[in-house]
């Protein structure tokens, strides 16, 4: 299978991830105006699942190092199957209160506060279960991103006051779905293997545990999703019937969003055994600040916003970028 073997080249990927994580949404802003997110979130986690096997019957399939997808899951431990399942159901529920959270806040809102606390636990919670890295600069790194939390905070109350439309129900769901990020990945983490090349006896590799995880949240769906659709967060319940009905482009931007989110996982978890599951995760959570330039920039979601609000943007954007470079550097020093 294909294995990530230099640091250069997992904190490439990693950023490739945090790009994918950060714009999968905009796939969500290209669909009908009708197009309710719970519908759209069906294609989505298919879109997952997808990108999940095909990585597994290609990269995780050929070459001669590790063992390959089909090897690894005919000896992997049930125990280890299920964590990694179980991974999925956490952050699937987490999502899909997120992007409840989306459709109230504002892309460039919620991302910063459920990925920003999603990543602040998430390197916790990840290195204490295994630390690999200058824990000092990786902690001086996560407080930057905190601090970039709350100047997005501020400059969102700005533009409330400024509109009268403050939605907090839409932040505190975007809290929950943070908290709920922030232990998804280790789940993933404690069933995989630590070495990819010679991998443990019952652990799974990379590739394996992806599609695991997959598999979680594409089965809890049935669950957590049905739910919101007779207990929609916003609007009217909405129906089975009515996603059967749903145009061919619209199922098209949901599987495609939930392929660039699922491409962004598998390089993710490729990048552990070099990065460590603490900085892999946290770099891959800077797509808050991905997600706010697409909400800035393209969607113009603070063009009403009242003066000095950009100032606080840029601080945010600022202290975001330095955060995310003293997370990269905290593994070589």
């Amino acid at each position: 299978m294909f294995i990530v073997n230099t640091y250069t080249l997992a904190v490439l990927l990693s950023l490739v991830t945090m790009l994918c994580w950060g714009s999968w949404p905009n796939t969500q802003k290209l669909v009908s105006r009708s197009w309710r997110f719970e519908l759209f979130y069906w294609d989505y986690v298919i879109g997952i699942a997808i990108a999940a096997l095909f990585f597994a019957f290609t990269l995780g399939s050929t070459g001669g190092e590790g063992r390959s997808f089909l090897a690894d899951s005919a000896q992997a431990d049930g125990s280890n199957i299920l964590s990694a399942a179980l991974g999925g159901a956490i952050f699937n529920l987490g999502n899909i209160l997120f992007v409840a959270a989306l459709v109230l806040a504002g892309m460039s809102v919620a991302f910063p506060v459920g990925a920003g606390i999603g990543l602040i636990l998430g390197v916790l919670t990840n290195y204490i279960a295994l630390p690999v890295g200058n824990g000092l600069f990786l902690f001086i790194g996560v407080a930057l991103v905190a601090t970039a939390i709350l100047l997005s905070a501020k400059a969102y109350r700005n533009l409330s006051r400024k509109e009268n439309n403050v939605s907090l129900k839409g932040i505190m769901l975007a809290v929950i779905a943070g908290i709920l990020f922030g232990f998804f990945y280790r789940f993933i983490g404690g069933a995989m293997t630590t070495d990819f090349h010679t991998p443990e006896p019952g652990k799974l590799g990379p590739y394996t545990a992806v599609v695991c995880f997959s598999l979680g949240v594409l089965f809890s769906n049935i669950i957590f999703n049905t739910i919101m659709m007779k207990r929609p967060v916003a609007g009217d319940p909405v129906t089975y019937n009515m996603y059967l009905k749903g145009k061919s482009r619209d199922h098209m931007m949901g599987i495609l969003g939930g392929l660039i989110w699922g491409t962004g996982l598998v390089l993710s978890i490729l990048s552990t055994e070099q990065a460590g599951f603490a900085i892999s995760f946290g770099l891959g959570q800077g797509n808050a600040m991905i997600a706010a330039i697409w909400g800035v920039l393209i969607w113009k979601e603070f063009a009403k916003a009242p003066a000095g609000t950009n100032r606080l943007l840029y601080g945010m954007f600022g202290c975001y970028v330095t955060g995310i470079i003293i997370i990269i550097i905290s593994r070589i020093y």
